[in-house]
């Protein structure tokens, strides 16, 4: 039987997450020391507190989800044996599946994913895009929607989630337009609470700074094969992994070819590491007959075993 473990990514975010491991595992209660000191403010009060409008902030998020991801995957790695055959991530959740991969250590990811958030947030005036999820069309009808919404804007595929379920991300005239066509031809649409269109063209500011920040820092190359949104293939060299990260900014995520690809390559189970349960549903929509399963609290976490 051959294990992938998945990282989700901002969005699984929730006030309170984390805490569950915090009061069972003095090692989980170091890594958030370690992530205070790091970061310069409460991770712990902000994590179990809120308020939900901080979390919810890109600066804080993506942070904030990396610590308490990883925190999942030192209590895995301490509950279980589990050996996994892969390991990917949902957008920000690569760098946690990194960790994992004992690619990157948990301070120089951490420090990488406070810059990233920073480019990212920076990179675009507020006000100026966003993205929304698609569901009930096809890839060719959504990529079609947004050529015609686009008229001359910004207006891309962002994230290739699931069959029906894809998220686009752009200018905010053409998000309106093809918001409005998508459901004229029957798609229901979600506009999603971030805060810049993510993974679309718009971010190659953030995503040069991320290259030139990437630069600095220790990689190894991947002792489980890391499966990039980029390409939705394993990667085994620190040299793809330092190219695509930044590249990852403003590309978009192959999610549904990189399960799949694992899926081919003989993967049978799919455990979802960190907050929320998303990618777990996003599995079931990819193919109904995936096993999956998502863990992330201590009960959760030993009955993996």
């Amino acid at each position: 039987m051959k294990t992938a473990l998945l990282f989700p990514g901002q969005g699984s975010q929730y006030v309170g997450m984390g805490k569950a491991l915090w009061e069972t595992y003095p090692d989980v209660q170091e890594l958030f020391r370690t992530g205070t000191d790091l970061l310069g403010f409460d991770v712990e009060q902000i994590c179990f507190e809120g308020p939900k409008e901080r979390l919810n902030t890109t600066l804080y998020t993506q942070p904030l989800l990396f610590i308490v991801s990883v925190a999942v995957l030192r209590v895995f790695q301490k509950e279980t044996d589990l050996q996994a055959a892969f390991v990917a991530g949902h957008s920000l959740g690569e760098y946690a599946a990194l960790v994992a991969a004992e690619s990157l250590s948990f301070e120089s990811g951490l420090r990488l994913v406070q810059k990233r958030a920073a480019f990212m947030q920076e990179s675009v005036p507020n006000g100026t895009g966003g993205m929304a999820a698609v569901m009930g069309l096809a890839s060719e009808d959504v990529e079609s929607i947004c050529s015609e919404a686009a008229a001359g804007g910004i207006l891309v595929p962002a994230n290739y989630n699931a069959p029906a379920q894809i998220v686009i991300s752009g200018e905010e005239e053409p998000l309106e337009r093809a918001i409005s066509l998508a459901r004229e031809r029957r798609g229901k649409t979600v506009r999603l609470p971030v805060s810049a269109p993510f993974h679309s063209p718009l971010m190659v500011q953030a995503s040069e700074m991320l290259e030139e920040a990437i630069r600095d820092v220790i990689l190894e190359d991947p002792a489980t094969p890391w499966v990039s949104n980029v390409t939705g293939l394993p990667v085994v060299s620190k040299a793809e992994c330092r190219r695509l990260l930044p590249q990852q900014v403003r590309s978009p995520v192959l999610w549904e070819a990189s399960i799949r690809g694992m899926l081919e390559s003989g993967v049978t189970r799919f455990i979802e590491l960190g907050p929320g349960k998303v990618l777990k549903g996003l599995c079931k929509r990819i193919d109904p007959a995936i096993h999956c399963e998502a863990a992330e609290t201590p009960e959760e976490l030993r009955a993996l075993a």
